[in-house]
């Protein structure tokens, strides 16, 4: 079968307003390379694209293509991944380390081809190495069509709002430390907003991100969430948020006090100031519903100012976030999100042709004889889809499957569980805890209809899953609580206005259903 016949998915993871007409170009120098930084009272040396940090935005009209010349001038090798882009049979350049590309090595330089197509938003662009992307990372601004418009009243000016985390230690001894002991890795010292963590962390205050703002104006914030693996809640104090978008597709306006948004993921929302003239808080912190899971409980802030003649607080209030514990509120608000099928119609799958199921899970694996790990009862933490943990190979995927390499990988990723129990019990033998290694990948045929439930497990330890798709966007159909019920669930799916999405949050011990065509040949990494 041909490379253009098979379609590959791996399964496995100064700021200031921006004028709505600003100039786009077809072509970028990105030099990385380390910088000092000085947060939470102390200066290292991080990763950074042209000595930023965040680095610099991207601009581009919808269906542009661009070119990003990459100069790895860093100490460890690198990739750069258009997170959300879909990259339309041009997959070489999609950025995952060894999966359709070897990395950048250091002195390396690499020129990347990005293919934008139907996106129109807010995408980001990041590092995609070890942890390398907890400072490499910056905004994709998508604008409409020339001599076209947005599907809302133009907003008056726009800013991007990066949601991040900031380790006090370098993050690269970070990561090695959790291969190394097999434990998680340390939780971050502060979260951030556009690289600063705010008011209430020490030795900060001066340097909070501040956006000025007039009064009766709309603003448009891109927003971000660029955490390694936090769930974050985003809030303005005494001010409404209007979602109009989410991973470059336009949706249903939708009107909160609050957003809840998944590491990976972006958001176009409105922001009317129509508050008296004053200054008020933005915070986020996060979302977090596992039982004894370590994560960074602090809340970072920044500040919105209005322009005007009066006396701002010393401390504005906060706004009123939910509980880092609230699933409640978190799914209230993820399920309310949907597309716009009037204006913008896309066809959700209704008969499809391939069914995939996948656990995804927290799991161990047995201690090298000789060492002491630091996972559950002396183990290493894995994580797996279907049990199987995704090792990376030396050589990439697609390099290796249009040559003809052998020993690369493997075909036959299993479409169902190998398998079956009760996944979200509340106890779990110790047994099932056990993954595999392995180099597995599915093999979806040309323009199949493919629906996609991805099913959380207790095993170890219930958590909220994260799930992105590389190449492209989905309809996301479903969620629930428990098992999926193959004969019951699908019942319930909204097949109407669902959103489209890259990215994905299956709920603690619950599941989550996809559906997409399998119209984009290449060799796509799910994580």
């Amino acid at each position: 079968m041909s490379f253009g016949k098979e379609l590959f998915l791996q399964i496995l993871s100064c700021f200031c307003l921006i004028g709505l007409s600003s100039s786009l170009r077809s072509h970028y120098n990105f030099v990385v390379e380390e910088a000092l930084y000085t947060r939470l009272c102390s200066t290292k040396s991080i990763l950074t694209v042209n000595g930023k940090f965040p680095g610099p935005t991207i601009s581009v009209h919808k269906g542009d293509t661009i070119y990003v010349n990459v100069y790895n001038k860093g100490k460890y090798n690198i990739t750069l991944h258009w997170h959300g882009v879909k990259q339309p049979r041009n997959p070489w350049t999609d950025g995952p380390e060894y999966i359709t590309q070897c990395p950048i090595q250091p002195g390396g330089k690499f020129r990347q081809k990005v293919v934008f197509s139907t996106e129109e938003g807010t995408l980001w662009w990041h590092a995609h190495s070890d942890w390398a992307r907890a400072t490499v990372y910056g905004v994709i601004s998508i604008y409409p069509r020339k001599n076209s418009t947005y599907p809302f009243p133009k907003p008056d000016a726009e800013m991007p709002i990066i949601l991040g985390e900031w380790w006090k230690n370098d993050v690269n001894k970070v990561y090695r430390e959790s291969l190394e002991t097999g434990g998680a890795p340390n939780i971050s010292d502060a979260l951030t907003i556009n690289g600063q963590p705010g008011d209430l962390y020490p030795c900060s205050r001066s340097e909070t991100f501040k956006l000025n703002v007039d009064q009766g104006k709309t603003y448009l914030l891109r927003i971000v969430n660029a955490a390694m693996n936090l769930i974050l809640f985003f809030s303005v104090s005494k001010h409404n948020l209007t979602v109009v978008g989410a991973d470059a597709m336009y949706t249903k306006p939708m009107t909160r006090d609050y957003i809840c948004i998944a590491p990976g993921q972006t958001m176009d929302v409105l922001l009317h100031t129509n508050q008296e003239p004053n200054h008020y808080y933005m915070a986020a912190r996060a979302y977090s519903s596992g039982i004894g899971v370590a994560f960074d409980n602090t809340t970072t802030t920044a500040r919105l100012q209005y322009s005007g003649n009066y006396t701002p607080p010393s401390s504005p209030s906060l706004p009123n976030l939910p509980n880092y514990n609230d699933t409640q509120a978190a799914f209230d608000f993820i399920r309310n999100i949907r597309g716009m099928p009037k204006k913008y119609p896309r066809q959700v799958p209704k008969n499809c042709t391939t069914h995939i199921v996948t656990t995804v899970s927290v799991n161990t694996l047995p201690c090298p004889n000789g060492q002491s790990c630091q996972g559950p009862n002396g183990t290493i933490f894995a994580a797996s889809m279907n049990n199987i943990s995704f090792e990376v190979p030396s050589f990439d995927i697609l390099e290796a499957y249009y040559y003809h390499i052998n020993g690369v990988f493997k075909k036959g990723f299993p479409k169902f569980p190998p398998f079956m129990f009760n996944f979200t019990a509340e106890f779990l033998p110790l047994t099932l805890s056990t993954t595999k290694r392995g180099t597995k990948v599915i093999v979806l045929k040309y323009g199949s209809t493919v629906e996609l439930v991805i099913q959380g497990t207790n095993l170890v330890g219930g958590i909220d899953h994260p799930m992105h798709l590389h190449g492209f966007s989905f309809h996301v159909v479903g969620y629930g609580f428990g098992n999926f019920n193959k004969s019951k669930d699908p019942l319930n799916y909204n097949l109407i206005d669902p959103p489209l999405l890259n990215t994905v949050i299956v709920p603690i011990n619950g599941w989550a259903a996809v559906r997409f065509m399998a119209t984009n040949p290449g060799m796509w990494q799910a994580i």
